[in-house]
């Protein structure tokens, strides 16, 4: 079997079997196509499953340094990216194709310091939910949509993909919503009365009717709707209240960790509320929160 055979096979079974989302895959396979294509020129041809299995330290840190170099050589966050898709291709390998490679554990990637979550602030997470209505150019019942998509994203900091995937099955609302995040994991989050408030809302002013499995949130001709529009509508409303660019939808998300931590809530029930697999991941909420209360000790004190 060829390299590229493998590749094929893996994103299949990464699609179909692990339900990974489009973006994943679409990330793993371009990460995993460039790492073929430098083998193919490093060893003089095709990789076969077989040449995989045989690699070298040596021949991945040569992929590395290639990724650093060129015109557009990656960052290290991005170096970092490709060797994880990289490492779980290999796995695939090992597992599924009985091609098991050692020296990948061998190799380590550039150390990379952990951005800081950059939330926005409470009362600029509720002007961005009251803004869509005051939009003129969009129906009503699309302005309640948007208020609905950005009260769940905030109210129970979930994905977009995860705010998305709502079926008309999920209506009514229970007291706890059962959402499956990345990795197939699964959580349970509380569901405030506002966030029940603001989709009922919605769904009484849409023209369309959402039943069984068919998408809670719908675009104006009908169909699902987009990430994409989720994306383009919180840029306008940014745009429109003076915000950063780090006001994205995900930036709701962080938000809604960052306040409850603010507000006394325990580590370990943020981490469960997000769905983090590592306790770590949740810790860079303590850093904000903390820089936080800096900041307003220093505009505050006296003798700041």
């Amino acid at each position: 079997m060829t390299g590229a055979q493998a590749l094929d096979a893996w994103l299949v079974h990464l699609g179909q079997e692990r339900r990974s989302s489009p973006r994943t895959l679409e990330a793993y396979g371009f990460s995993a196509r460039r790492y073929l294509t430098f083998l193919e020129r490093h060893l003089g041809g095709a990789p076969t499953v077989a040449d995989l299995a045989a690699l070298t330290a040596g021949d991945v840190r040569a992929w590395l340094a290639s990724l650093r170099q060129g015109d557009k050589p990656l960052s290290p966050r991005s170096v970092s990216q490709a060797l994880s898709a990289v490492r779980a291709f290999h796995r695939f390998l090992d597992r599924r194709l009985g091609a098991p490679n050692a020296a990948l554990a061998l190799v380590r990637g550039p150390k990379v310091k952990p951005g800081a979550p950059r939330p926005v602030t409470e009362d600029q997470a509720r002007g961005l939910i009251a803004e869509p209505a005051l939009d003129p150019d969009r129906e009503d019942w699309e302005a309640l949509r948007d208020e609905a998509v950005l009260t769940l994203l905030y109210g129970c900091g979930l994905r977009i993909s995860e705010a998305l995937s709502l079926t008309g099955a999920d209506w009514p609302l229970a007291e706890a919503l059962r959402i499956t995040g990345k990795g197939g994991k699964t959580r349970l989050v509380p569901v405030l009365p506002r966030v029940r408030e603001a989709i009922g809302g919605y769904l009484a002013a849409t023209p369309w009717v959402s039943k069984g499995d068919e998408p809670l949130f719908r675009a104006k001709r009908g169909g699902p709707l987009s990430p994409r529009h989720v994306q383009a509508t919180m840029q306008n409303l940014r745009s429109r209240l003076g915000l950063p660019d780090s006001a994205t939808p995900h930036a709701l998300r962080h938000s809604f960790a960052t306040h409850l931590l603010g507000a006394g809530a325990d580590l370990r029930a943020i981490q469960e509320l997000l769905g983090h697999a590592s306790l770590s991941t949740t810790q860079r909420y303590t850093g904000v929160d903390a820089a936080g209360l800096l900041s307003a000790y220093a505009k505050a004190h006296p003798r700041a």
